[in-house]
Protein backbone atom coordinates (compact mmCIF):
# COMPACT_ATOMS: atom_id res chain seq x y z
CA UNK A 1 0.00 0.00 0.00
CA UNK A 2 1.42 3.60 -0.88
CA UNK A 3 2.05 5.52 1.54
CA UNK A 4 2.47 9.52 1.45
CA UNK A 5 4.30 12.25 4.22
CA UNK A 6 3.39 15.57 4.24
CA UNK A 7 6.13 17.57 5.33
CA UNK A 8 5.18 20.62 7.50
CA UNK A 9 6.27 23.52 9.05
CA UNK A 10 7.94 22.97 13.16
CA UNK A 11 5.06 25.35 14.31
CA UNK A 12 1.76 25.07 15.94
CA UNK A 13 0.13 26.86 12.37
CA UNK A 14 2.95 24.61 10.56
CA UNK A 15 1.37 21.60 12.02
CA UNK A 16 -2.60 22.46 11.77
CA UNK A 17 -1.76 23.65 7.95
CA UNK A 18 -0.72 20.20 7.34
CA UNK A 19 -3.82 18.52 9.08
CA UNK A 20 -5.86 20.87 6.43
CA UNK A 21 -3.61 19.29 3.52
CA UNK A 22 -3.62 16.51 4.66
CA UNK A 23 -7.84 15.89 4.23
CA UNK A 24 -7.84 17.96 1.18
CA UNK A 25 -5.03 15.46 -0.25
CA UNK A 26 -6.82 12.31 1.02
CA UNK A 27 -9.93 14.08 -0.76
CA UNK A 28 -8.08 15.05 -4.04
CA UNK A 29 -6.29 11.35 -4.16
CA UNK A 30 -8.55 9.74 -3.51
CA UNK A 31 -6.92 7.66 -0.97
CA UNK A 32 -9.53 5.74 1.38
CA UNK A 33 -8.07 5.90 4.63
CA UNK A 34 -6.29 8.77 7.04
CA UNK A 35 -3.55 6.00 7.91
CA UNK A 36 -2.31 6.15 4.57
CA UNK A 37 -1.39 9.24 4.90
CA UNK A 38 1.27 11.16 7.76
CA UNK A 39 2.78 14.43 9.08
CA UNK A 40 6.29 14.77 9.63
CA UNK A 41 7.96 18.27 10.93
CA UNK A 42 10.95 17.56 8.76
CA UNK A 43 11.97 15.36 5.65
CA UNK A 44 13.97 11.93 6.96
CA UNK A 45 17.33 11.02 5.99
CA UNK A 46 16.34 8.32 4.51
CA UNK A 47 13.12 7.90 2.61
CA UNK A 48 11.09 4.86 2.33
CA UNK A 49 10.16 2.64 -0.82
CA UNK A 50 6.68 2.98 -1.69
CA UNK A 51 6.12 6.46 -0.11
CA UNK A 52 5.48 9.95 -1.43
CA UNK A 53 6.84 13.40 0.05
CA UNK A 54 5.21 16.63 -0.10
CA UNK A 55 6.21 19.56 1.38
CA UNK A 56 3.36 21.99 2.70
CA UNK A 57 3.66 25.51 3.65
CA UNK A 58 2.30 27.07 6.40
CA UNK A 59 -1.23 28.95 5.83
CA UNK A 60 -2.49 30.94 8.97
CA UNK A 61 -5.68 30.88 7.20
CA UNK A 62 -5.81 27.19 6.87
CA UNK A 63 -4.27 26.85 10.11
CA UNK A 64 -7.36 28.94 11.67
CA UNK A 65 -10.11 26.84 10.25
CA UNK A 66 -8.33 23.90 11.44
CA UNK A 67 -8.07 25.21 15.33
CA UNK A 68 -11.77 26.73 14.84
CA UNK A 69 -13.16 22.86 14.12
CA UNK A 70 -10.91 21.33 17.12
CA UNK A 71 -12.37 24.19 19.42
CA UNK A 72 -16.04 23.38 18.01
CA UNK A 73 -15.57 19.82 18.37
CA UNK A 74 -13.47 18.87 20.84
CA UNK A 75 -13.66 21.38 23.41
CA UNK A 76 -11.16 23.58 24.75
CA UNK A 77 -10.02 21.02 27.05
CA UNK A 78 -8.70 18.58 24.21
CA UNK A 79 -7.54 21.97 21.98
CA UNK A 80 -5.02 22.86 25.10
CA UNK A 81 -3.93 19.43 25.41
CA UNK A 82 -2.84 19.02 21.42
CA UNK A 83 -1.78 22.29 21.72
CA UNK A 84 0.68 21.18 24.29
CA UNK A 85 1.54 17.99 22.54
CA UNK A 86 2.35 20.40 18.99
CA UNK A 87 4.73 22.57 20.90
CA UNK A 88 6.56 19.89 21.93
CA UNK A 89 9.97 18.62 20.86
CA UNK A 90 9.24 15.19 19.70
CA UNK A 91 9.49 14.39 15.92
CA UNK A 92 6.54 12.30 15.77
CA UNK A 93 4.07 15.52 17.38
CA UNK A 94 2.62 15.93 14.02
CA UNK A 95 1.89 12.23 12.72
CA UNK A 96 0.38 11.97 16.36
CA UNK A 97 -1.67 14.87 16.74
CA UNK A 98 -3.22 14.18 13.35
CA UNK A 99 -4.13 11.09 13.61
CA UNK A 100 -5.64 12.06 16.89
CA UNK A 101 -7.47 14.85 15.51
CA UNK A 102 -8.47 12.42 12.83
CA UNK A 103 -9.97 9.57 15.21
CA UNK A 104 -11.87 12.09 17.64
CA UNK A 105 -14.19 14.23 14.49
CA UNK A 106 -14.60 10.70 13.52
CA UNK A 107 -15.88 9.57 16.56
CA UNK A 108 -17.23 12.78 17.76
CA UNK A 109 -15.49 12.47 20.92
CA UNK A 110 -14.57 14.96 23.38
CA UNK A 111 -13.05 12.83 25.23
CA UNK A 112 -10.34 11.49 22.48
CA UNK A 113 -7.49 12.62 24.47
CA UNK A 114 -8.17 10.22 27.25
CA UNK A 115 -8.10 7.17 24.83
CA UNK A 116 -4.78 5.99 25.18
CA UNK A 117 -5.35 2.76 23.96
CA UNK A 118 -4.68 4.19 20.87
CA UNK A 119 -1.32 4.61 19.55
CA UNK A 120 -1.53 8.26 18.41
CA UNK A 121 -3.18 9.34 21.42
CA UNK A 122 -0.72 7.97 23.14
CA UNK A 123 1.95 9.31 21.39
CA UNK A 124 -0.07 13.05 21.16
CA UNK A 125 -0.28 12.19 25.50
CA UNK A 126 3.64 11.45 25.73
CA UNK A 127 4.21 14.67 23.86
CA UNK A 128 1.67 16.99 25.72
CA UNK A 129 2.69 15.25 29.12
CA UNK A 130 6.74 16.65 28.44
CA UNK A 131 5.60 20.10 27.54
CA UNK A 132 2.98 21.05 30.45
CA UNK A 133 6.14 19.01 32.46
CA UNK A 134 8.29 21.72 31.74
CA UNK A 135 5.73 24.50 31.14
CA UNK A 136 4.84 23.74 35.11
CA UNK A 137 8.53 23.55 35.78
CA UNK A 138 9.69 27.31 34.50
CA UNK A 139 6.40 28.98 35.95
CA UNK A 140 8.32 28.46 39.23
CA UNK A 141 11.91 28.50 38.31
CA UNK A 142 12.20 31.48 36.17
CA UNK A 143 13.90 34.20 37.70
CA UNK A 144 13.60 37.74 37.01
CA UNK A 145 15.70 40.47 37.24
CA UNK A 146 16.20 44.00 36.60
CA UNK A 147 17.16 45.88 34.09
CA UNK A 148 19.21 49.41 34.04
CA UNK A 149 16.05 50.85 32.01
CA UNK A 150 13.51 49.47 34.74
CA UNK A 151 12.26 46.46 32.68
CA UNK A 152 12.51 43.27 34.08
CA UNK A 153 14.37 40.56 32.23
CA UNK A 154 14.39 36.61 32.61
CA UNK A 155 16.12 33.86 30.34
CA UNK A 156 14.91 30.31 30.19
CA UNK A 157 16.55 27.34 28.10
CA UNK A 158 13.41 25.15 27.44
CA UNK A 159 13.55 22.25 25.61
CA UNK A 160 9.89 22.22 24.48
CA UNK A 161 8.40 25.84 22.48
CA UNK A 162 6.53 26.64 25.71
CA UNK A 163 7.37 30.27 25.98
CA UNK A 164 3.85 31.09 24.21
CA UNK A 165 2.03 29.65 27.24
CA UNK A 166 4.18 31.08 29.54
CA UNK A 167 3.87 34.02 28.87
CA UNK A 168 0.29 34.72 29.65
CA UNK A 169 0.70 33.08 33.00
CA UNK A 170 3.41 36.13 34.12
CA UNK A 171 0.91 38.74 31.98
CA UNK A 172 -1.70 37.30 34.49
CA UNK A 173 0.45 38.08 37.23
CA UNK A 174 2.84 41.00 36.23
CA UNK A 175 0.30 43.13 34.78
CA UNK A 176 1.90 46.52 35.68
CA UNK A 177 5.02 44.94 34.54
CA UNK A 178 7.74 45.77 31.40
CA UNK A 179 9.15 42.72 30.77
CA UNK A 180 11.06 40.04 28.92
CA UNK A 181 11.44 36.47 28.74
CA UNK A 182 13.55 35.00 26.36
CA UNK A 183 14.15 31.72 25.64
CA UNK A 184 18.05 30.72 24.59
CA UNK A 185 16.98 27.80 23.10
CA UNK A 186 14.77 28.66 20.44
CA UNK A 187 16.12 32.54 20.23
CA UNK A 188 12.47 33.61 20.96
CA UNK A 189 11.57 37.28 22.58
CA UNK A 190 8.57 36.93 25.01
CA UNK A 191 7.06 40.80 25.30
CA UNK A 192 4.93 42.58 27.76
CA UNK A 193 4.54 46.00 28.06
CA UNK A 194 2.64 47.52 31.17
CA UNK A 195 -0.90 47.15 30.62
CA UNK A 196 -0.69 45.55 27.24
CA UNK A 197 -0.63 42.54 25.19
CA UNK A 198 1.97 40.60 25.38
CA UNK A 199 3.86 39.13 22.02
CA UNK A 200 6.90 37.06 20.56
CA UNK A 201 9.59 38.11 18.60
CA UNK A 202 12.06 35.10 17.11
CA UNK A 203 15.07 34.88 15.02
CA UNK A 204 17.39 37.39 17.15
CA UNK A 205 20.25 36.06 19.63
CA UNK A 206 21.17 37.89 22.52
CA UNK A 207 24.31 39.20 23.43
CA UNK A 208 24.88 39.02 27.43
CA UNK A 209 27.25 41.94 27.36
CA UNK A 210 24.90 44.05 26.30
CA UNK A 211 22.52 43.48 29.02
CA UNK A 212 22.90 46.62 31.79
CA UNK A 213 21.71 45.78 35.15
CA UNK A 214 19.94 47.65 37.45
CA UNK A 215 22.22 49.42 40.18
CA UNK A 216 20.54 47.24 43.38
CA UNK A 217 20.07 44.09 41.26
CA UNK A 218 23.07 42.78 42.97
CA UNK A 219 22.79 43.62 46.37
CA UNK A 220 19.14 41.78 45.98
CA UNK A 221 20.14 38.70 44.26
CA UNK A 222 22.75 38.39 47.13
CA UNK A 223 19.98 39.15 49.52
CA UNK A 224 17.75 36.07 48.33
CA UNK A 225 20.74 33.61 48.27
CA UNK A 226 21.25 34.41 51.46
CA UNK A 227 17.91 34.10 52.31
CA UNK A 228 17.40 30.68 50.54
CA UNK A 229 21.14 29.82 52.45
CA UNK A 230 19.08 30.58 55.98
CA UNK A 231 15.86 29.16 55.59
CA UNK A 232 17.80 25.51 54.47
CA UNK A 233 17.82 22.88 56.87
CA UNK A 234 20.96 21.18 56.74
CA UNK A 235 20.41 17.91 58.37
CA UNK A 236 17.37 17.30 56.10
CA UNK A 237 19.13 17.93 52.99
CA UNK A 238 18.61 15.43 50.18
CA UNK A 239 20.69 16.03 47.02
CA UNK A 240 18.28 12.74 45.22
CA UNK A 241 15.00 14.80 46.13
CA UNK A 242 16.02 18.02 44.74
CA UNK A 243 17.64 17.23 41.70
CA UNK A 244 14.22 15.12 40.74
CA UNK A 245 11.85 18.17 42.29
CA UNK A 246 14.48 20.63 40.11
CA UNK A 247 16.45 19.09 37.49
CA UNK A 248 19.91 20.44 36.79
CA UNK A 249 19.04 21.68 33.60
CA UNK A 250 16.81 24.50 35.05
CA UNK A 251 19.63 25.77 37.43
CA UNK A 252 21.89 27.88 35.44
CA UNK A 253 19.51 30.43 35.07
CA UNK A 254 18.68 30.24 38.86
CA UNK A 255 19.45 33.44 41.20
CA UNK A 256 20.24 30.84 43.81
CA UNK A 257 22.37 28.45 42.01
CA UNK A 258 24.94 31.30 40.52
Amino acid sequence: MEEYVLICEDSMEGILSGIYEAYQYKKEMGIEHHESIHLAVKEPVTQRFFTQYKPIQTDHEKAAKVTDTIVRQLGNDTWYRISMAMVSDFEDKADAVYHTVVLGLRLRDRQITDRLQEDCVQRAFRCARASENELCHLKQFSRFAELQNGILYAKINAKHHVLPFLMPHFADRLPADNFVIYDENTQTFGLHASYKKWYLMQGAALSEDSIVYAEAEAAYQELFKRFCDSIAIESRINPKLQMNMLPLRFRPNMTEFR
